[in-house]
This record gives C-alpha cells, structure tokens and sequence, in this order.
C-alpha cells in the first residue's frame, strides 16, 4: 500500500469493540497517567522517529546525553517528567521544562551533507511527535478501560495540545476536534517513510537491545511484543515488523485480562509514579538542577 492510499485502520491501533464496565465519568487526558502508560512506551518511539524529518534528527544527533540507545533510563526519565509536567504541570513547570528542552534542542539541526532537512525546533516536526504522544495516551487508555465512544474521545481529546504547545506548537496548530486529528494524522503518515538505513537503526529499539541481558532475558519477550502490538499497521510494515492475525487475538486477550486486573491495583498505587516525577520536576527547580 502506498502512503496516498493509507486509511485509518492502517496509521491507528485497532481498538476491540469488548465490554467493559460501565464508566463513572468519561475519561481526561490524565486518566491515562499511570504506570500501564509505559508498556508501549517503546513503540511509541519508534513510532515518533518513524517520520522522515524526526528520523534524520534523531540518527544525526551529536547530543550524545540525551541519546536513547546509549541513556535509556536517563530518557525514560526526561521522557516521563516531560508527560507529567504537560498534563499536571503549571505555567511555571512548562515553563521551565520549555527551557530546559530547549537547550538540547538548539543543538539538534541538519548539516550541509543531510539528505534530509531538519530542525528540532521545527514547529511541523513538533507537531507530529505531540501527536504521536497523544496517540500513545488514547490507546493504552482504551486498551485498559475499553473502546471510547464518539464523545467520551471527544472529551479525553480535550486538552492534549499541552503535549506540543509545551514546546514550540502555536495553539492554533492542534486540531480543535477530534475527528479533526483524524484527518490531522492520516495526512502527517504519508511522511512515514522507513528506507533500509532507519530499519537497521531502529532494529536495537525494537528488539530492546539498549536495556541490559538480564532484563532483557527475564521479561525482553512479553516488552518485544507489547512494542510489536502497539504498533499501527503501516507503521509494522514500514518497519519490517511481522504480526500475524493471532499475534493480534492475543494482544487483545493480554489487554482484556490486565484491564480486569487494574480495576483492583488502587488509584493512588497505579499514578504513584507520575506524581513522584512532578514533584522531583518542582524539587529541581527550587534547586536549580538540570531537568533533563
């Protein structure tokens, strides 16, 4: 399939039409923070530097700190408290965590030999990670509490331009509805392009490889497969990743059994983490520490 004639179901993660319990309220952005967030954590990487722009500045970059293959758990965490102080954060928090980004941001753009031109603070390419993040948050969401309807996703829509306006995305970039990003999103795909070079790059993602053989050999298999299922479809095949239509039945099934389980994990235990990394967001900054 050429990316002119992706469709929804290509570009999205097919979300199963089960029955769920009934919800109190419908659900918002912040909803989605606790811990289930991170399993397609990775996935959700990939599917950020999938885009031809965002692949090159990623692949390029000399900011060897902050660079996932080499610190992933220090990414993880810049990572987490940058979603944290999006959604929980005040004015102040974005403020500071704008800065913060920003620093290593300056030092991620094109150079005369790119094949492809790039900025990080290239408001387009923005845009597209923000969304890509959001995505993320809506799918773990529904996978764990059921498929939304038209207006509960309308109202957890709500709000998510924090992820892109945090930085340098103008409002008035981020589609006001929801069907709105749908058209939003199906359009910005057709930039997911993956050549021989990226899939060979993004191998050691996909497999893992930047956590240790021990974590790897205890739990790589179940995190490989939870990074292959929370991949679109177009996304898969731009990515040389196999799934088969059982792969699919027990991806479901795995979401089925952990959703009925989380409704007993208490609130407090399943969003200790996001606010433990808030508060070490404010602690940092009363002392001046390096945020990221």
């Amino acid at each position: 399939m050429t990316t002119n004639t992706l469709t929804l179901d290509q570009v999205r993660l097919h979300i199963p039409d089960t029955y769920r319990s009934p919800r109190k309220r419908p659900a918002q952005l912040a909803d989605a923070l606790d811990f289930w967030m991170f399993a397609g954590a990775a996935a959700n990487v990939a599917m950020q530097f999938a885009h031809q722009g965002v692949a090159a500045g990623v692949m390029e970059s000399q900011v060897e700190s902050g660079a996932l293959m080499v610190h992933p758990w220090k990414r993880l965490r810049t990572t987490s408290a940058y979603l944290a102080v999006a959604v929980l954060g005040t004015d102040e928090d974005k403020k500071a965590m704008r800065a913060a980004v920003d620093v290593a941001h300056r030092q991620v753009r094109s150079r005369p030999e790119s094949k492809v031109k790039y900025n990080a603070f290239d408001r387009d390419l923005q845009m597209y990670v923000a969304a890509a993040i959001y995505i993320g948050f809506e799918d773990t969401h529904q996978l764990l509490h059921g498929k939304m309807t038209t207006g509960e996703l309308e109202t957890f829509y709500q709000g998510a331009d924090t992820f892109g306006t945090t930085l340098q995305v103008h409002p008035d970039m981020w589609p006001k509805t929801r069907a709105g990003f749908d058209e939003y999103w199906l359009d910005a795909c057709r930039h997911v392009v993956c050549d021989d070079e990226f899939r060979a790059y993004i191998d050691d993602l996909l497999h893992l490889r930047m956590i240790n053989w021990p974590m790897r050999t205890v739990g790589g298999g179940l995190l490989q497969f939870l990074t292959a299922g929370f991949l679109p479809p177009h996304f898969r095949d731009q990515m040389a990743v196999e799934w088969s239509d059982a792969d699919q039945r027990r991806f479901e099934h795995l979401f089925l059994f952990v959703g009925f389980v989380n409704r007993f994990i208490p609130r407090f235990i399943r969003f200790a983490g996001t606010h433990a990394m808030i508060r070490d967001v404010r602690r940092r900054i009363r002392k001046q520490k390096a945020l990221i």
